[in-house]
C-alpha cells in the first residue's frame, strides 16, 4: 500500500506537528525546526520488499535526530537519501556531506543526525542492517560522506532509486525481491568503492549488481516501444556487446527476456477485471507490443492460448468471490 501525506490541508499552526507525527509513524522520528508560516510539505511512502520507499518535498529548514527520538526501530534499519532537486547538508558522527541533486548520503539512524536543506526533494531508503554485509567498523566511517551520484556505481544507485517512488505498486511479489537486492547490492559497491576498497567486492558480486539494475531499468520501462540494446546500454555505461554477454548467463537472450516481460505484463492485464474494457491491443501497446500480429503469436507460444481466448477463458472461470482460475494450457 502507497501512503500519501501533505501538510497544505492543515491549520498552519498544526503543520508542522501533523508532519513530525507522519514522518516518526512512517519513516522514523525526526524534529523539524522549520518556520510554522505556510510550512507546505508532502511526502509517498510504501514499501518494495523489505525496502521502505519515501519521496519527500519540503520547504528551506532544518529537522534533527537528537538521542531522546532514537528507539528499539532505529537499532534495526539503515538509511540512504538521494536528492532529486535542491541541496542538502548532513550532520552525523562528526561529519559533514554538502549535498546537491542527484548525490547520496548514507546515516545511522541509531545516532543523532541533523539536517539543513534548501526547498528540496529527495528520496529517503530505510533497510534491514542485516541486509549491507560490509564490516561495522567500515560502515562507522560512512556516516554522512557525500557519495557523488553522477559517476560509476553512484550515478546506478542514484537514477535507481529516484525512479523507486514511481513505481511503488507495479511490482509482483518476485520483482520486489530483485529490485530491492538491486539497490543493497549497489549500495554495497557503491561503499566500498569509496573506502577504496573496490577489490574486496568480486567480480561476481559487481555483475550481480549491474544485473540486478539492469532487470529493474527494463521492467520500468517495458511500455515503450523504443526500448532497446542500444538505449540498455548506454543507460548503464556498457558497450551493446558486453550487454548481450552479461546475458549468456541467464536463462534467456536480452530481446526474450524484454518480451517475457512484456508478455508477463499484458497476461496479468487480461486477467484483471478492472481493465476488461480496454481491447487486447490496447493493453498490448500499453506493454509495447505494438504489432497486433507479432503479439498474438508470441501470446499463444508463451501460453498456450491467443490473448482473447485466454481472456475469454479468465472470465468464464471467474469465482463469485473476484477471484480467478487462470485459463489452462492446451
Amino acid at each position: 500500500m502507497v501512503v500519501h501525506f501533505r501538510t497544505s490541508g492543515r491549520p498552519s499552526p498544526h503543520r508542522i506537528d501533523a508532519w513530525s507525527e507522519a514522518v516518526g509513524r512512517l519513516l522514523l522520528p525526526l524534529q523539524s525546526r522549520a518556520g510554522t508560516d505556510g510550512f507546505d510539505a508532502k511526502m509517498l511512502v510504501g514499501d518494495i520488499g523489505p525496502l521502505r520507499v519515501s519521496e519527500l518535498l519540503t520547504p528551506p529548514g532544518e529537522c534533527v535526530r537528537t538521542p531522546a527520538l532514537i528507539g528499539e526501530q532505529n537499532q534495526r534499519l539503515y538509511q540512504v537519501d538521494v536528492i532529486s532537486r535542491g541541496t542538502v547538508t548532513v550532520e552525523q558522527n562528526g561529519r559533514r556531506a554538502q549535498l546537491g541533486a542527484g548525490d547520496l548520503a548514507f546515516t545511522d539512524p541509531a545516532l543523532p543526525v541533523a539536517y539543513n536543506s534548501s526547498a528540496c526533494t529527495h528520496v529517503r531508503l530505510l533497510f534491514p542492517r542485516t541486509m549491507l554485509a560490509l564490516p561495522a567498523t567500515d560502515i562507522a566511517t560512512m556516516t554522512a560522506v557525500r557519495l557523488a551520484g553522477d559517476r560509476a556505481s553512484g550515478a546506478l544507485l542514484s537514477s535507481l532509486s529516484r525512479q523507486l517512488p514511481q513505481h511503488l505498486e507495479d511490482y509482483d511479489p518476485d520483482e520486489e525481491v530483485r529490485v530491492a537486492a538491486a539497490v543493497i547490492d549497489l549500495l554495497s559497491v557503491t561503499l566500498s568503492t569509496h573506502l577504496g576498497r573496490a577489490g574486496s567486492i568480486t567480480p561476481d558480486a559487481r555483475r550481480r549488481a549491474l544485473m540486478h539494475h539492469i532487470h529493474a531499468y527494463i521492467d520500468v520501462r517495458l511500455g515503450d516501444p523504443g526500448l532497446s540494446p542500444a538505449l540498455i546500454a548506454d543507460a548503464h555505461h556498457i558497450s551493446v556487446r558486453f550487454l548481450h554477454k552479461l546475458f549468456e548467463s541467464q536463462e534467456s537472450t536480452l530481446s526474450s527476456w524484454i518480451r517475457q516481460r512484456r508478455l508477463d505484463r499484458c497476461r496479468a492485464a487480461l486477467l484483471d477485471p478492472a481493465q476488461n474494457h480496454r481491447s487486447v491491443n490496447a493493453i498490448a501497446a500499453t506493454w509495447g507490443m505494438a504489432n497486433p500480429a507479432h503479439f498474438n503469436r508470441a501470446f499463444k507460444a508463451a501460453y498456450g492460448l491467443p490473448p482473447g481466448a485466454y481472456r475469454a477463458g479468465a472470465v468464464v472461470h471467474r469465482e463469485p468471490y473476484g477471484g480467478v482460475t487462470r485459463p489452462r494450457r492446451r
